[in-house]
């Protein structure tokens, strides 16, 4: 991927490069607010580029007005649309944010411009995949308008190879061995909510920054290639807008709609001069504390057209927050024995490739990347312990139980204590069976006693081992009549991890 030569567009590709590496990890509520933080800053850039098309555009009718050709009126005609159809793209895509938004709960109380339920996956799987309503997914949409978006805004400039070799707008392509089979799918499927509207918003950026390269194609056409922009505005590209205490806060600071044509630029920050490099200076700071930091970046610059010298001074924000770290038990928030528990771990600012993580009181066996399966033997707590990566060792207890009581049913069914004859005799044992329990697992009756008595008669005891019936029990079950009592008594089962079998206790069955 060529790198491109306009700074404000690669500003916007490294925000989206911070989007994607926060996406790696399984991030705090912290981080998901940083999102929001990231799709401010994307709203931030596009203003600037639309202020930029703004002094584009005038320099386009400035030229036009004063040299009337019939070409000069197609290609002001052609910035006008391209302006059009730039606006009208990203008020489709604003109309889908507000969609979003709505679906994610509405405003929440902390924060009206965030909505309650940030983390929801879902809700995005279904309304840019999925589809709802039996409606085609909104990403299959947004596909369909960004190609037709670009190809209108390329007409536009001629279908100009260079025009279009730097435009934004475009559809990523789908890594080779990705399961994925569209576009939304690969864009939209299990992001969350959060994640989203810097995605859209990088979209309608990218829609922005193109309709600007069709401005500057059409600006050359009417004036020629010596046309210098004549209005300025400080912009700034981090590749973080979130960092770890003890970490470095880097960031690129230059001029927004800056031509390679222009000198005598000057830029410092808090007071410091900063050294220039085509145009762009690089600005670092320690990160000791935590906290919203800012800084004041002052560029002086001189009008290539008026000759005037004038300073552009804008304030930007950074936040700073400590490394923290956590364990998600993926079904319930203890470990049982005998069967096996997944876990996902994640530690914000550190890779996964540096995180250690350790276990006692239980085993400990890597399923892949941040995946891991507990297997516990005895009863009582363990500890996961995670470290590396500049992280303090950190530790989460957590309790270790047997596999709940199952629950002993005739012929895995719930009957009541008066059941049908027919119905009684042609059941064919006992079962153990684990109601509302999230694992795979299976307990078997290890045996029991049934107990017959017959109307007027005394009663008769036979023993069975296992679930299904014996001989003798099914003999005595087939002389079932109404008013018969049978009793199965002393239940016993064995489930995963035991190693005799436990009590259930007694089922009463009266013959009707």
């Amino acid at each position: 991927m060529s790198i491109p030569k306009e700074p404000r567009q690669l500003m916007i590709n490294l925000m989206y490069l911070v989007l994607t590496a926060l996406l790696a990890l399984n991030v705090s509520a912290e981080v998901m607010n940083a999102f929001f933080s990231l799709d401010r800053g994307l709203t931030g850039s596009r203003k600037i580029v639309e202020a930029s098309n703004e002094v584009v555009m005038t320099n386009i009718n400035k030229q036009a007005d004063a040299y009337k050709t019939a070409d000069n009126e197609k290609y002001r005609s052609n910035a006008k649309e391209a302006i059009a159809i730039a606006n009208e793209f990203s008020q489709f895509i604003d109309g889908i944010r507000t969609e979003l938004f709505a679906k994610a709960g509405g405003p929440s109380k902390k924060d009206p411009l965030i909505p309650k339920d940030i983390r929801n996956k879902d809700v995005t799987t279904r309304m840019f995949v999925l589809g709802e309503n039996g409606k085609q997914g909104l990403g299959f949409e947004i596909e369909r308008k960004v190609k037709e978006t670009r190809e209108k805004l390329l007409a536009l400039a001629d279908n100009n190879p260079d025009v279009a070799a730097s435009f934004p707008l475009a559809l990523e392509e789908i890594p080779k061995g990705s399961d994925k089979t569209s576009w939304a799918d690969f864009r939209f499927r299990q992001m969350p909510v959060a994640a989203c509207f810097p995605i859209l918003g990088k979209i309608q950026s990218d829609a922005k920054t193109s309709s600007a390269a069709v401005l500057n194609y059409c600006l050359k056409k009417v004036a020629g290639e010596d046309i210098k922009f004549d209005a300025f505005q400080p912009a700034i590209s981090a590749p973080k807008g979130y960092v770890i205490a003890g970490d470095k806060y880097e960031a690129d600071v230059f001029l927004s709609a800056y031509s390679t044509q222009a000198d005598n630029i000057s830029i410092s920050v808090d007071g410091r001069s900063l050294p220039l490099k085509d145009g762009i200076a690089k600005f670092e700071t320690g990160t000791s504390s935590t906290g919203t930091k800012s800084y004041k970046v002052v560029i002086n610059v001189k009008n290539p057209l008026t000759g005037e010298n004038k300073p552009y001074t804008k304030e930007f924000q950074y936040e700073v927050g400590q490394r923290s770290c956590s364990v998600q038990l993926d079904k319930m928030n203890v470990f049982y024995i005998g069967v096996d528990n997944p876990i996902t771990v994640s530690a914000a600012g550190v890779s996964t490739n540096d995180l250690k993580v350790s276990a006692s009181g239980v085993n400990l066996t890597s399923a892949g990347g941040s995946k891991y399966t507990v297997r516990a033997s005895t009863p009582g707590e363990a500890t996961i312990t995670l470290s590396g990566g500049g992280l303090p060792p950190t530790k989460f207890t957590y309790k270790v139980k047997r596999i709940p009581d199952p629950i002993p049913l005739l012929g895995a069914q719930k009957y009541p204590s008066a059941i049908p004859n027919g119905t009684f005799k042609a059941q064919s044992g006992i079962a153990a069976v684990l109601e509302n329990f999230d694992f795979d697992a299976k307990c078997d009756v290890v045996g029991y006693t049934v107990a017959y008595q017959k109307k007027r008669a005394d009663v008769i005891e036979k023993p069975n081992t296992g679930a299904r019936y014996n001989s003798d029990v099914q003999d005595m079950v087939q002389k079932a009549a109404p008013g018969d009592v049978y009793y199965f008594l002393d239940i016993k089962a064995k489930c995963p991890g035991d190693q005799a079998g436990r009590k259930l206790g007694d089922l009463v069955f009266k013959i009707r």
